[in-house]
């Protein structure tokens, strides 16, 4: 690959490339390096659209070299039904970051949803109890089953609850991962009553009114909502982040677009209140989890170091082994 060739990944080469115990690895030393100071906050635009919306998110890590990314995504629920379209589709494009040279241009969707998933899972592995069994999906289509197959990681799950609006994709979900992890997988219409019998819970839905309350979660449970990456979207009940330690993947963020920022705008917590960024807690300089009874939510809005994490590993790995194609805007 000549200096100024520019690489281009394409969905079935990033499967193919990016495991998601690599993923794993790779975003929770970004949540670490962000943790101990030696990462820039990232930074995020978003621009709302009919049927959904755009943002740019933006980071630069200290890696094997300087990496700078930048990943733009549209994000429109009623894709599936209206157009045949994913949810999701984007890029990231991935620089050098001391001379500011583009690397690689690769698609976003698969980085998004392992990167996603990931994160839930470093801070399961942070935030929830140890001897987690039980978990509910509340949310079953591509991103629910990553973060299935990523909390299968941390914890030994002997059961999950999958709910979803649409009873068909809660019943498919149940039959492909049950038999995919070889876990117990039960499809059920009662999310209430499902998370209450949980010592997880993940929302991952494009909802725009709460789906818990603090009356269906039980003490001890671990929550990460995953779905409210824009203002208008909504997972949790302000109540629920007020009676719960809250910890955000970027405080920033969640303040203005995640569960946390429906429950300051309801005045009912303060930024005060926010016990953690994930990565002071990976990093060590803040407790996580600090008695089996504590109900902790984990606000996961999207870091954007999480994608340029990802999007190292992908440019390395694919430039050891030849994959994806070379493009030079070279004059």
């Amino acid at each position: 690959m000549k200096a100024d060739d520019i690489l281009v990944l394409t969905p079935q080469e990033i499967r193919r490339l990016l495991s998601l115990d690599e993923c794993f690895a790779a975003v929770e030393q970004a949540f670490r390096l962000y943790g101990e100071g030696k990462a820039p906050a990232p930074g995020v635009l978003s621009m709302h659209a009919a049927g959904g919306g755009f943002h740019i998110k933006a980071g630069m890590l200290d890696l094997s070299r300087k990496y700078f990314a930048a990943k733009i995504n549209g994000n429109f629920p009623d894709n599936g039904t209206r157009f045949g379209l994913p949810t999701i589709q984007g890029v990231i494009v991935l620089s050098d970051a001391d001379q500011g040279t583009p690397l690689a241009v690769m698609d976003s969707r698969d980085v998004t949803s392992l990167r996603t998933a990931a994160a839930t899972a470093v801070a399961a592995k942070y935030l929830s109890r140890e001897d987690s069994r039980t978990a509910t999906v509340c949310g079953c289509g591509q991103q629910g089953r990553v973060q299935l197959k990523a909390l299968a990681c941390v914890r030994q799950l002997r059961s999950v609850f999958a709910y979803d609006a649409f009873p068909d994709h809660a019943q498919d979900f149940a039959r492909e991962l049950g038999a995919e992890l070889s876990v117990n997988v039960t499809a059920v219409s009662d999310l209430a009553a499902a998370v209450r019998e949980s010592d997880i819970c993940v929302t991952c839905t494009p909802s725009r009114q709460a789906l818990l309350g603090p009356e269906e979660v039980r003490p001890g449970t671990f929550v990460a909502a995953v779905g409210a990456d824009s203002p208008l979207k909504q997972e949790l009940h302000p109540q629920l982040m007020a009676t719960a330690k809250i910890v955000c993947d970027v405080l920033e963020q969640c303040a203005v677009m995640g569960d946390l920022h429906h429950a300051l705008t309801a005045g009912v917590l303060r930024r005060e209140d926010v016990h953690a960024e994930l990565g002071e807690v990976v990093a060590g300089k803040k407790r996580g989890r600090e008695s089996d009874a504590e109900i902790i939510v984990f606000d996961s809005t999207g870091m954007a170091l999480q994608d340029v994490a990802a999007a190292a590993i992908l440019y390395e790995k694919a430039n050891r082994q030849g994959a994806g194609m070379r493009l030079s805007f070279s004059a």
